[in-house]
């Protein structure tokens, strides 16, 4: 089944629960659908109340480092994967 995500470095409670109701629990999950699509999950059911910093957090607790120790490189590649997926969301469209 997998460690539950409460028990990654990064994520608190609240992260945690947040991620549990968009069906996240595990970190075979969160891996499974990688943090950009956990981050596009949340912010699409609780919108501004999700920063950056929940990618981050998730991508780093993925990669078992603090996430102010990703490098800005990884940062920026995170966000424009976010964007694309965010832009493909509003048009409807899948690739």
């Amino acid at each position: 089944m997998g460690k539950p995500v409460s028990s990654l470095r990064n994520l608190g409670k609240v992260t945690s629960r947040m991620l549990a109701e968009v069906d996240v629990t595990t970190e075979d999950e969160l891996r499974k659908i990688g943090a950009v699509s956990a981050y596009h999950r949340l912010k699409f059911q609780f919108g501004r109340h999700i920063s950056l910093n929940a990618l981050y957090a998730m991508e780093a607790a993925l990669q078992d480092c603090d996430w102010r120790a990703l490098d800005e490189t990884v940062k920026a590649k995170l966000r424009a994967q976010a964007e694309s997926m965010h832009q493909k969301s509003e048009h409807g469209t899948k690739d």
